[in-house]
Parts: C-alpha cells; sequence; structure tokens
C-alpha cells in the first residue's frame, strides 16, 4: 500500500498540487451546510434554507463544464484566477442579503452569484493526475483513490468547521472561512503551472467526440447520487436539532465522511479493475440500500452508525465513477467531462436539500430519510440499465470527430 501510494505522490509536483486541492475544496462540503445554518440563524425555516442553498448549488451545476472547457481550450491559470476572485465576491454578497433580511430573490441570486464562479478544482486536480501518469496508466485508479480520501477529509473537515465557526464563532464566519479558502487554494493551485495540463488553444474545426453515451448515463447517475448527498446533508441537521443536539450535526457528517475516507484509501491500494463500470453499478447499489435503516433511526449515535456504514459506500463509487469516465472520454475534453460529473452531483445537491426541507418541514427528519433512499436507488437502476460500447484504444490518437 506504501510503495503504491509513494509511487505516485513522489511524481513531481503531484503531491503540492493535490495538497492545495484539498484547501482549495473546502467549501464543498462548507457552502451549502453553512448557507442552511446562517439562515436559520436569521429566523428563516429549512425550506427557505434548503432554497438559498439550492441556488448556489444549482447555478454552480450549470456553469461547471463551461470551466472545464474553457480550461481544457485555454489552460487552467486563468480560468483559476478569475473563478477565486469571482467567488469571493459572490460569497460576500450572499452574506450581506441574509444578515441584513433582503427580501427573496435577493439571497437566491447572491448565492447563484458564488455558485457561478465556484472553482472546479477537484476537476482540474484529477486532470493534472491523468496527464502526470498518461505513461503509467494503472496507477490512476491510485491517483483517484488519493483525491477520493482528500474529497473525504474535506468532508470530515468542513462540516465540523463550519458548525463551529456559525455557531460558535459568528453566524458569517462558516462561510468567509470557505470563501478564503477557495479563492486562496485556487489562486495557489494557478501558480503550479509545471504541472499543468497543456491547453487544446483555439479550435476551428469540429471537436473531438465526448462519448455521450457512456458520459450520459454516468450523469444521470451523479444527479442521484448529488440528491442523496445533498438530502442527507439537510437531513442530518434537521435530526440532531429534533433530539436537541444541534451542535452535533457536523460531527455526524464527519463520521459520515471518514467511512468513505477508510474505504478510499483501501480502494487505492487494490488493483485497478478490470471492468469499472461493474464496480460503479454494485457500489451505487449498495449505497442505496444502505439508507434504509436510517428511517428508523431512533437517536444520534444510531444515525451516526448508520451513516458511517454508508460512507463507507462513497469513495468506492465515486472512483469507480471517475474511471468510467477517464477511460471512455478523450484525453483532450477530460477536464470538461469531468466537471459534466460535477454538474450531476451538484444539480441533484440541489433539488436534494429542497426537497429534504420541505419533507422536514412537513414529515419530520427521520421520514425525510426516505429521499436519499429513494435516490440511491434510482442511480442504481440507471447505472444497471446502460450498456457501454466498447472501450477506446487509449494507444490511439481520437479523431477530429464533432459530437
Amino acid at each position: 500500500m506504501r510503495s503504491t501510494y509513494g509511487r505516485v505522490l513522489a511524481l513531481p509536483g503531484a503531491a503540492l498540487f493535490s495538497l492545495t486541492g484539498l484547501v482549495s475544496r473546502l467549501p464543498l462540503s462548507m457552502a451549502s451546510l453553512g448557507l442552511v445554518l446562517l439562515v436559520r440563524e436569521h429566523g428563516g425555516g429549512y425550506g427557505a434554507a434548503g432554497l438559498v442553498a439550492a441556488a448556489y448549488v444549482a447555478a454552480a451545476a450549470v456553469v461547471a463544464p463551461v470551466h472545464g472547457r474553457l480550461s481544457d481550450r485555454w489552460g487552467q491559470r486563468v480560468v483559476l484566477l478569475l473563478a477565486g476572485a469571482g467567488y469571493a465576491i459572490g460569497v460576500a454578497a450572499v452574506v450581506l442579503a441574509v444578515t441584513r433580511d433582503a427580501a427573496a430573490p435577493m439571497p437566491h441570486l447572491a448565492a447563484a452569484v458564488a455558485g457561478v464562479f465556484t472553482p472546479q478544482t477537484g476537476s482540474l486536480v484529477r486532470a493534472r493526475w491523468t496527464h502526470l501518469l498518461r505513461d503509467d496508466r494503472p496507477l490512476l485508479t491510485t491517483a483517484f483513490a488519493i483525491e477520493a480520501v482528500i474529497d473525504e477529509a474535506v468532508f470530515i473537515v468542513g462540516p465540523v468547521l463550519v458548525t463551529f465557526l456559525t455557531l460558535q464563532v459568528a453566524d458569517v464566519a462558516g462561510l468567509a472561512a470557505a470563501a478564503a479558502a477557495a479563492t486562496l487554494g485556487s489562486w495557489a493551485l494557478a501558480a503550479q503551472t509545471a504541472t499543468e495540463p497543456p491547453a487544446g488553444g483555439h479550435r476551428t474545426g469540429p471537436r473531438v467526440a465526448m462519448g455521450w453515451s457512456v458520459l450520459g448515463p454516468v450523469l444521470v447517475a451523479a444527479v442521484g447520487i448529488g440528491v442523496l448527498f445533498g438530502s442527507t446533508e439537510v437531513l442530518v441537521v434537521a435530526f440532531t436539532e429534533a433530539q436537541g443536539e444541534r451542535g452535533a450535526a457536523g460531527l455526524v457528517l464527519a463520521v459520515w465522511a471518514a467511512g468513505s475516507l477508510l474505504a478510499g484509501v483501501v480502494v487505492g491500494a487494490l488493483p485497478a479493475p478490470a471492468d469499472a463500470i461493474a464496480r460503479l453499478r454494485w457500489t451505487v447499489l449498495v449505497l442505496g440500500l444502505l439508507f434504509a435503516p436510517l428511517l428508523l433511526a431512533p437517536t444520534t449515535p444510531w444515525l451516526t452508525a448508520g451513516l458511517f456504514l454508508a460512507g463507507v459506500m462513497i469513495s468506492p463509487t465515486m472512483i469507480a465513477a471517475t474511471s468510467v469516465v477517464e477511460e471512455y472520454v478523450p484525453p483532450s475534453r477530460l477536464t470538461e467531462a469531468l466537471t459534466w460529473t460535477s454538474t450531476g452531483l451538484a444539480v441533484g445537491v440541489a433539488p436534494g436539500a429542497a426537497v429534504a426541507g420541505a419533507v422536514v418541514d412537513r414529515f419530520g427528519a427521520s421520514a425525510g430519510f426516505a429521499v436519499p433512499l429513494v435516490a440511491g436507488l434510482a442511480a442504481a437502476a440507471v447505472a444497471w440499465w446502460f450498456r457501454p460500447p466498447p472501450r477506446p484504444d487509449r494507444a490511439l490518437v481520437p479523431g477530429a470527430v464533432a459530437d
């Protein structure tokens, strides 16, 4: 295990850009939860809080592929510099709108501005790994596992940090910390030009085909997984508050992420699967089914234990999805393809948070766990339904085929 990870991290610049990606991705686990907590601190209901968070993640989802396409064509540096600056401005706007009790739709529009400029550093870092390991592809599973582990480390640190800062320091402190991490992290990654994949430049002819016969179903399945993620975040806050343990929400979400982190470390040490699609099908199915017992969770400790088990399936699912995309999408459009996958997750997070908030307001937190259960099973159905074409030969240079 140690030698496999050591070989990957010993690549020039790899450890630095991966660590930078960790910092810049903290808003993934801080921003939407911070918005929910901030709106709640100013008297809004869970439904209202979920809608503000949904505006943020929906805007990020719509624009994410644009970030990826611009990064593929013009290079990562300029996109990261602009995104970092815009994100700081957007977060400042939403904080002002909420704290000054601005009427709708001002908080939602401000949240959308922040979403538009959300740096897509996760996809950009994975594209850097693919570029560095282009001559040693068996190590890509380990590299993707490192990023999955970092994602889960972010989801361990982020919820605890934003909950503590918002509830114990100042109501705006959590979102301010998220903005600082995103802006400074994206600028630091932009400065690391030695590991940046070469830009494709402006193309006047037809673009290489994206590979939508595979990317499309993966994208749809990602929407279902995103609903699962978004709804769970709101449900944990509501459940712990109903139990009189409001401050425990961040800890519960951190334990959920810890299960995924541990699984990611194990997967990264294993050989690459012969069939990444088969692994994706089984992992997403088990992930969805593990939410069924949470409908009956009587206490916060029971909920925490159940979410830890569900978390064990997150990293294997996301690593498998990334591997599928990397195998079937041409390298010249990989960053864009990875952002499409992130878009699917984000598109799901938005309605997941909103629907879960509405269910909690009407039926209670426990009943709300039907939302991630149904979403996970729907994602599994899509993964099992589609039939992929033969994998392309990476040794061949893809032709310029229009989409």
